[in-house]
């Protein structure tokens, strides 16, 4: 009788220990003390080359960063599929689930304010990207920002790229008239990129001494297949008058590319400047299909959205933190690629790969 009540005993002693223990490990779990950053990304549309990469480097960086830093990054990334009701519906989503901050590729720029008003409500800070948003807008909240690049920049680069081809080419104006018949593919018509790239570009060849004649533009809304569809139009109605295919980024210069191969065209034919640099523009330059383009680094904007969403949930202030931030605004360097450095450029993007 007394063996079992002392064995009875032990058994309870044991298993309070057991609870005591138990409690314990809960409390110090490590998995606990682990902070949290949550952030929702708003994609214009998820089948841009251009985003698809650079949401790619905002997966590859947020891993490097929970690494270094021990916090735990969720990036919840929606394709508006080019609807902005259908974005104004996952922004309210991720506010509805109080994500700490929430990144916008805006389907239409012009409406940003919308976004905003929403974020301000809900004292979540949003970093606008790559589609900016007019400054007005911007500027009505204090916890609202811009990634992206200077769109001029890029424009002048891709003229520089042709005054620099024709230094070492004259042959590039192949009926020696002394001007150059070209075409421009065009981004969409309302998105300030494709407009300021479109001028500048144009601006930069002729403030460099040389004449430029305009055969034809349109608008392929940033999408190869629209880049072919236009061009095989203009080869049909221009044959080989066209000299330069300026366009306004690497997708819609490598459709024009793919028209000039239908028609046996590539060799010989019309120089493309594109703009962007992603890995298939950076392969064609490299193979001499594509005479340049414009890099675009996702890379560094990817970083930068990704710091300002720490420093945001840190307390800290970005502008004090974030490379390259002036004001409420980053804005990545392009830099200009052609055969001379591209491979260079390939090592560049394919390091993480």
């Amino acid at each position: 009788m007394i063996q079992r009540l002392v064995k009875r005993a032990l058994c309870a002693l044991l298993g309070v220990a057991c609870l005591a223990l138990s409690a314990s490990c809960e409390t110090n779990n490590p998995e606990q003390q682990i902070e949290t950053v949550r952030i929702g990304v708003a994609t214009y549309r998820s089948d841009d080359t251009f985003i698809t990469a650079l949401c790619d480097d905002l997966e590859r960086v947020s891993k490097q960063m929970e690494s270094e830093t021990g916090k735990k990054i969720i990036l919840n990334i929606a394709d508006g599929k080019n609807s902005q009701s259908n974005q104004n519906d996952q922004v309210d989503n991720f506010i509805s689930r109080s994500y700490d901050v929430i990144c916008v590729n805006m389907v239409d720029r012009t409406v940003a304010a919308v976004i905003i008003d929403k974020a301000k409500r809900a004292d979540i800070p949003v970093v606008f990207f790559n589609r900016e948003p007019v400054e007005e807008d911007i500027r009505m909240w204090d916890r609202a920002y811009y990634v992206g690049t200077d769109a001029k920049e890029s424009g002048i680069m891709q003229g520089q790229i042709i005054l620099n081809a024709l230094k070492k080419d004259a042959g590039i104006d192949k009926n020696g008239d002394g001007k150059l018949q070209y075409v421009m593919l065009e981004g969409e018509q309302a998105h300030q990129d494709s407009l300021i790239r479109t001028e500048y570009s144009v601006k930069t060849i002729t403030a460099g001494g040389v004449q430029m004649e305009k055969l034809a533009n349109d608008t392929a809304n940033w999408q190869r297949s629209l880049g072919t569809a236009k061009m095989t139009s203009w080869l049909d109605q221009f044959g080989d008058e066209i000299e330069v295919v300026l366009s306004n980024n690497d997708d819609m210069a490598l459709g024009a590319i793919d028209a000039l191969k239908a028609q046996d065209m590539l060799e010989n034919g019309p120089v493309v400047v594109g703009v962007d640099g992603t890995l298939a523009a950076l392969e064609a330059i490299q193979n001499g299909e594509m005479l340049g383009s414009v890099v675009n680094d996702a890379q560094l904007q990817a970083q930068a959205m990704l710091d300002i969403a720490c420093a945001l949930t840190e307390g800290s202030d970005p502008q004090q933190v974030v490379e390259g931030m002036n004001g409420q605004y980053v804005r990545a360097p392009h830099r200009i690629v052609t055969k001379e450095n591209v491979g260079q450029e390939i090592a560049y993007l394919t390091q993480s790969e």
